[in-house]
């Protein structure tokens, strides 16, 4: 067995307009890299953290990677020691689970380490724990694609139970990062605090309309259940020429739905095929652009694979 490990966590799509806090998908990058490595010592060490511009604690019990690891190895009662090293390659307060991505990373690279001692889903409780205690809210809809791969579903919270969805064949996504970092507690600031009844079913029938969409692979279906009428306006005002953006997105053809990634500022769009996304995100980036506003754009299938180990 090997003394050292580096891993892949990949960036996620949360919320997928339909499904707040509880939607989610996995993309091929960008995402976080991490190599973990036996010591003699005790519990998680991190040693060093690169591309973070050092605003993340290399204490354990104050990072999402270290936090992670932490509560696994006590789950299994290892008492040797583990030192972390993070290679952050995704923005922050993009809207693409990079809290998530460094849990993900964490917790699955020492399980790999270590033999494997608990499977894949298992390992999902951690890194959930590990975005409650960094980030003061343990949500799944970031740390579940990315750990499972694919396009989940959080059922519940007590107990934690996430589905996994079907993916429609050549399903591609285009995600937009503008030069502009939203965090999420001022993102969830502008969350309304009250719901209609009206609302809330309409709300409802698109979810279910957008999963049903994914058993079938019917893409009318799917574009028509991708709406949201009470996150998004709020959120849209913290997005540059959001509305702009979002319709010449969905003019484009072959888009199946655009929405907002996660708590923003990153947007995405899903379309069916390469070409049909690719194109899509030219004229995505190309509005920032004529604007002045620098952004990345991600064109990726769905990741079904989820986190990996690298040479």
């Amino acid at each position: 067995m090997a003394d050292s490990i580096k891993v892949f966590a990949p960036a996620t799509v949360a919320n997928l307009t339909c499904g707040f806090d509880i939607l989610g998908l996995a993309i091929n990058g960008p995402g976080d890299e991490l190599v973990a490595k036996k010591t003699s010592g005790s519990g998680v060490t991190i040693v060093s953290i690169e591309g973070d511009e050092g605003r993340l604690s290399k204490d354990a019990s104050k990072n999402t990677a270290g936090i992670s690891a932490n509560q696994f190895l006590q789950e299994i009662d290892y008492s040797g020691g583990i030192e972390i090293s993070l290679y952050k390659k995704m923005p922050f307060g993009s809207g693409m689970g990079s809290s998530a991505a460094s849990a993900v990373a964490g917790v699955f690279a020492v399980n790999e380490l270590l033999g494997r001692p608990l499977n894949q889903r298992e390992l999902l409780r951690f890194a959930v724990e590990g975005e409650r205690i960094a980030c003061g809210s343990g949500h799944a809809d970031n740390v579940a694609p990315s750990l499972l791969g694919g396009i989940t579903l959080v059922k519940s919270y007590e107990p934690l139970e996430v589905l996994s969805l079907p993916v429609p064949p050549n399903m591609y996504v285009a995600v937009l990062h503008p030069a502009v970092e939203v965090s999420t507690g001022d993102a969830r600031a502008m969350l309304p605090k009250e719901v209609t009844m009206k609302a809330s079913v309409k709300y409802a029938g698109n979810l279910a309309g957008f999963v049903s969409a994914l058993y079938t692979n019917d893409l009318g279906l799917m574009r028509r259940a991708l709406i949201d009428e009470i996150v998004e306006p709020k959120r849209a005002a913290l997005i540059p020429h959001f509305y702009e953006i979002k319709e010449a997105a969905l003019s484009s053809e072959g888009v199946i739905g655009f929405g907002i990634s996660g708590s923003g500022p990153a947007m995405f769009a899903l379309a069916d095929g390469l070409e049909a996304i690719a194109k899509a995100g030219g004229v995505m980036e190309g509005i920032l652009k004529k604007r002045g506003i620098s952004a990345n754009l991600y064109i990726s299938e769905v990741n079904t694979a989820g986190p990996k180990i690298l040479d």
